[in-house]
């Protein structure tokens, strides 16, 4: 009988899955991960890991599994939290979920256990795993859960054919509201549960509080630069070659104070990202003021009015080579090649039509449509149909 380790996380989705795998015939253990412990930084005094904790726990007394909780939050400090306070400190917006998946689901949670003896780890992930043979190898895919509402195959874009290999999502198949309906017909605790909120591992914390622990708040000025900005219309120049143009496209325009007029302070370039705004407190104009750019080096916020503001939007988007990743290994592009693919620049964002580009510098992700707010430090993966075959850290 094959062992499968799941990771109960409180919620109903991990539930359903521990459940299925059950009814499939597995030996089943449950195992639930602390990753974060540190009270200072929670806002209200709910202590939501416990709470969590507590109904993992009767959900695996209910499916008469074994259950033990291990303690990540050291792994997770060292993996996650450093590189999140050291991404936002150079100016870029990391994705703590997709990171959280690579470094720690899928890497020291699934050594924990495979040291238990398990065959395979299994997530309430909402997404599938197709598995195909290639020149005489089983290749593993990573595709898109049949709930096109609560698709999840993009926050495990960074995964690799070995954690792949020992992964199972037994509710891919399902959709949202028939997960909910198997838990309540088993009187499970966590039926009716929420799905949780915030990030995959700080539960309430507000992100600006928790940056601002190791980020000191620094004054500077917010910029407003008008949406018929000569900026905007300049002659487009000859390339010389098509990656010269890319390039171009993807560094977009570099603004200068005396560009824009001053409309108010910020506490810090760094804790603002491209897109956002919420948070500015700057009143007074007609539309909504959004950021176009942060320069964290000069402590500048720059924004413009509307959501259909020219800074908001770029065709191109570059990833450096060691940032490339493709889940499937076997489709990964050499210098000079391009392929046609449907992109997302973050979750819930529906797909767009694309061009990869790889060159030696990098590879470049064109768009078909200019695309709001590209965000360094954010992941963009691209699909073929709806098998996600490669990711990367957009720069």
């Amino acid at each position: 009988m094959k062992r499968v380790v799941v990771g109960l996380s409180g919620g109903v989705d991990s539930s359903v899955a521990a459940y299925l795998l059950k009814e499939q015939g597995y030996e089943v253990i449950g195992l639930f991960m602390k990753n974060w412990h540190d009270d200072s930084v929670t806002i209200s005094n709910e202590c939501p890991w416990l709470e969590d904790s507590n109904d993992a726990l009767l959900v695996a007394e209910k499916l008469g599994i074994p259950f033990q909780t291990v303690d990540l939050s050291e792994q997770y400090k060292e993996k996650i939290v450093d590189y999140m306070f050291s991404e936002y400190e150079k100016g870029r917006t990391p994705n703590p979920d997709v990171l959280c998946n690579r470094e720690i689901k899928f890497d020291v949670f699934m050594k924990i256990a495979l040291s238990l003896g398990a065959d395979f780890v299994a997530t309430g992930h909402y997404c599938r795993k197709g598995t195909i043979e290639k020149d005489g190898n089983e290749v593993y895919q990573l595709l898109a859960g049949i709930d096109g509402n609560k698709d999840q195959s993009y926050f495990l874009c960074q995964l690799s054919q070995e954690q792949l290999s020992k992964a199972l999502f037994p509710i891919g198949e399902l959709t949202k509201p028939q997960v909910r309906e198997i838990a309540s017909k088993l009187d499970l605790i966590t039926a009716e549960k929420r799905d949780s909120q915030g990030l995959c591992f700080i539960g309430k914390v507000r992100l600006p509080e928790f940056l601002q622990q190791k980020l000191q708040p620094k004054e500077g000025l917010i910029y407003e630069i008008n949406a018929d900005n000569t900026i905007y219309n300049q002659e487009v120049t000859l390339f010389d070659s098509l990656e010269e143009k890319l390039a171009f496209e993807a560094n977009g325009i570099s603004y200068l104070p005396e560009n824009g007029k001053v409309v108010g302070k910020h506490q810090g370039a760094h804790y603002f990202t491209i897109g956002q705004r919420k948070g500015l407190n700057v009143g007074g104009t007609k539309e909504a003021l959004f950021i176009i750019a942060t320069d964290v080096k000069s402590n500048i916020i720059y924004t413009g009015q509307g959501a259909n503001h020219p800074g908001l939007f770029k065709k191109t988007l570059k990833v450096l080579p060691s940032e490339i990743h493709w889940i499937r290994e076997d489709l990964a592009l050499k210098n000079g090649e391009t392929l046609e693919v449907m992109a997302r620049i973050r979750y819930r964002q529906e797909l767009q039509k694309a061009t990869l580009h790889q060159f030696e510098s990098g590879l470049y992700v064109s768009f078909e449509q200019p695309q709001s707010a590209i965000t360094e430090g954010q992941f963009v993966a691209w699909n073929i149909g709806d098998e996600l075959v490669g990711s990367g850290v957009i720069s």
